[in-house]
Formats: structure tokens, sequence, C-alpha cells
């Protein structure tokens, strides 16, 4: 049976056609274009105006030498001014207030036009402009009564070399923008593998559900970005791990009070039958006892494992909480199933930043587990005090046997149960949740000895006083 691939959309095709490869190269293409543009139209409009200026300047000078040098020369033509010979390489001329040529002077004319006339007619001091006809720069100054003198030189050379110079800057600047799209290319290319690397990783990573760690080179940000997706997958890591160990260790506790539920109720079942010996009401009583307790220990280790399992989960919002309202919520329900146990209380405020039920959870296990322990008509003694760096000690002691030097380093593992507490109801996760909760709230747990003898957990958690 064929498959039929999916449909590429065209936010897809276009995210094939523009890797980010191609985008790379095609900024640094686009970046060295826009450079290359700017600095050869600066480079052109400054050379351009210098050359025109350069023209005009040596127009207004070579017209000035003139006017100031009136010594007469001879010729076969009558007498000219000796300064008109360093004028025979340019067009000049000698123009009266009609236009007309005075004299026989200049072997190239230059245009004249109104402006040059007006100039001879003393209108004005003198006129420079361009020629658009002959593509001529024209300059006209005034040299006697009723008389200009009027110097002109084409722009064709001029013209020329700036053509000249703006192909020489079309053609660098071409060969620039090829060299930066193959310089960005090589770049892209060399500086993208480490994001290949980690593009092929998470691929894989999703598509095996493979966790090992990527192979890391360098120390640039592409390096720190795999340091911190190696982070990400050791968190992840740990966390499967976790959770393949609750789960076998959930199997295991499971099966215990699941097996008995089940002995008791085929014998329950099997009384039942006809032809069956019956119960007397002794066992029956004593069977219906056990299945209640076998549902109440397994009502209270799935609870367990239910709060357990929020550690992977996401945080709920923490909020302001009064540690002392919080303890006193547990003491409430403590109370009402310790029995003959009572409680010596003293609590100074705290206030900090966390998740009350998650709290008030942790504090009702101490507690909990601090009646398991205590005989009847004996105390537990419950008080909070700032420790003077910036924690608080949530001190429980209970008055029990105390905890075994053996079983302090594992005590608040989850489902780890010491002797003495095996013979106990309970899941074992009760000191599991307590640090949990702690360590969530940046604090920490410990176990030790009363002074009065009799186990001593110490909860330090952060916070300032209420």
């Amino acid at each position: 049976m064929s498959v039929t691939p999916p449909e590429v959309t065209p936010a897809e095709r276009a995210g094939l056609r523009f890797s980010l490869r191609r985008r790379v190269t095609m900024l640094a293409a686009l970046c060295v274009a826009g450079a290359v543009a700017l600095v050869s139209v600066a480079a052109f409009v400054t050379v351009q105006t210098s050359l025109y200026q350069q023209l005009d300047d040596n127009l207004s000078q070579r017209a000035g030498n003139a006017l100031d040098d009136r010594s007469m020369a001879r010729s076969p033509g009558g007498n000219f001014p000796t300064a008109f010979l360093a004028l025979s390489d340019i067009q000049f001329a000698l123009i009266d207030a009609n236009g007309t040529s005075y004299g026989d002077v200049g072997q190239y004319k230059p245009p004249v036009g109104q402006q040059e006339r007006a100039v001879a007619a003393g209108v004005d001091g003198r006129s420079l402009r361009t020629d658009q006809a002959t593509d001529t720069r024209v300059l006209a100054m005034r040299y006697d009564r009723g008389l200009a003198l009027v110097v002109a030189q084409p722009l064709g050379p001029t013209r020329t070399a700036l053509g000249k110079l703006s192909l020489v800057l079309v053609l660098v600047g071409g060969a620039g923008i090829i060299f930066a799209t193959l310089a960005g290319t090589a770049v892209a290319r060399a500086g993208l593998r480490p994001v290949q690397h980690l593009t092929q990783a998470t691929e894989r990573v999703a598509r095996t559900g493979d966790l090992r760690p990527i192979p890391v080179s360098g120390d640039d940000e592409l390096a720190r970005l795999t340091h911190s997706f190696n982070s990400m997958l050791d968190a992840l890591s740990e966390s499967r791990a976790r959770q393949r160990q609750l789960v076998a260790d959930a199997g295991h506790e499971l099966r215990t009070p699941l097996t008995s539920l089940r002995t008791n109720m085929e014998l329950l079942l099997a009384a039942q039958a006809p032809g069956s010996p019956g119960l007397s009401e002794e066992d029956r009583s004593e069977i219906n006892t056990d299945v209640r307790a076998q549902l109440d220990e397994l009502t209270q280790l799935i609870g367990d494992l239910v709060e357990l399992a929020k550690e992977d989960a996401p945080r709920a919002e923490f909020e302001h909480v009064e540690l002392v309202d919080v303890v006193e919520r547990a003491l409430d329900r403590a109370r009402r199933r310790a029995g003959d146990v009572r409680f010596d209380v003293a609590l100074q405020p705290w206030s900090l930043i966390g998740d009350s039920s998650a709290l008030e959870r942790a504090v009702l296990n101490l507690l909990d587990n601090a009646v398991k322990f205590s005989p009847a008509g004996s105390v537990v003694r419950v008080g909070l005090r700032p420790a003077g760096d910036g924690s608080a000690l949530l001190e429980v002691a209970d008055s029990g046997p105390g905890v075994e030097e053996a079983d302090a380093p594992r005590i608040f593992d989850r489902f780890y149960r010491s002797s003495e507490a095996r013979t106990l109801p309970g899941s074992g996760l009760g000191l599991a949740i307590v640090q949990q909760a702690a360590q969530r709230h940046g604090g920490a747990i410990y176990v030790g000895t009363a002074p009065g003898g009799g186990a001593l957990f110490t909860m330090r958690l952060p916070g300032r006083p209420g």
C-alpha cells in the first residue's frame, strides 16, 4: 500500500527555499552591496565635484591672469594683449555688448549667450555656466568698458574620465559583492555547522528518544547553546529515570496490599458459594477489617504517588505564604487523628513565597510521622523560629525510639521504611514528599536526635520574619 506524502504548505516551501544558511549569505551580500553602493556613489560624486571645481578654478585663474597682464604684442593683423598667448590652447574671445568678437583674438571661438553679453554691457561682473549645445564650460569676466573676456573649455575629457571611473567602481563593486557572497557562504556553512548538529540531535531525540548528550566543541554562543541543550537532555534523562524508578517502586509496593486484598475477597466469595463451608462472624469481621485497612493503605499510597508525581509537573503559581498559618492548619488536621498524643507548639511569625498546599502537606506528614512513633500520652514538640541567616527552622520532635544511624542516610528515600516502621501503617512516601516540598521552596530537611530522645526533623525554609 502506497502512502501519500503530506502536502508541503507555501510557508514550508518558503522555509525550504530560504534556509538559515542562505539567509546569512544573502544578508552578507546585501550588506556588502549596500556598503559598496554608498562608497561608490560617494566617491563618484566627490571626484565629479572635484574635477568640475578644478576646471572652473583653472578657467578663473587663466582669465584672471589675462586681465591682470595688459602688455601688448605686435602681429601682422595688429596689436593684441600678450596675456592672450597663454590662452591659445582653450577657447577665448573678447566680445562687446552685442556679442560681437572684438579684434582677431582666439583661434577657437567660445559660445556666446545672454549672460556673456550682460557682462560685456557691465550689468554683471562675471558669469559661469555650462553651454548644453556645445557641452562646454563658459566663463565671462569684464575686460574693459563695453568689453568682456570669454573663456571656455569642453567638458568631454572630464566626462570621459568620470565614465572610466564609474566603470571601475562598478567592476570593483561587483567583484566585492561576489567575494562577499562567497565569503558569506563559507562563513555560514562553518558557523552554522553546530546548529546543524544540534538540529540533527533534536531530530534524533524526537525520533528515537535517545537522550545521549551532544559533543561540544569551542566556547562561543553556539557551544553555550549546545551545553544548555545537553543540560536539558540530562534533566529529561534524570526525570525519566525517576519516573521509571517510581513506577517500579510503586508496582512493588502495590503488589502486597493488592495480593492480600485479592486473597480476602476470594475467601469471602468462596464462603458464599453453594455447598462451601461458611465463615464465622468473627472470621468475617476480621476479613472485613483487613479489607478496610488494605483499602485505606491503597488510598494513602495512591495519594502519595500522585503527590510525588507533581515533582515533574509544572509548578503551581507561588504566592505569599504565612508559615504560621500553614503549620496551624496542619496541626488542626493532625490533632483529629492523634489520639492521646499532645502537641507542644511554639511558633514565631515567618513568611515566604511558595505553595501553601504543598507546605501544609509536608508539615502534616511530619506531624503524622511524629504521632505514629510516639507512645500514647506523650508529647510532640513543634517549633518555628528564625535561624538568623535569612531562613527559618521548623522543628518537629517526637517521643519515640528515634532514628537509627544506619537508617538516617536513606530515611527520605521513596518507599524506604526502617525496621521499626515496617510493622506500622504507612506507604514509605511521606518523608520523600516532605523533602520534595522543602527542595521546591529552596530549603532542606534534616533528621537528628531530639534533646529528650526521639527523632528530631528540621525543615529549613528561606523567607523573612512575618
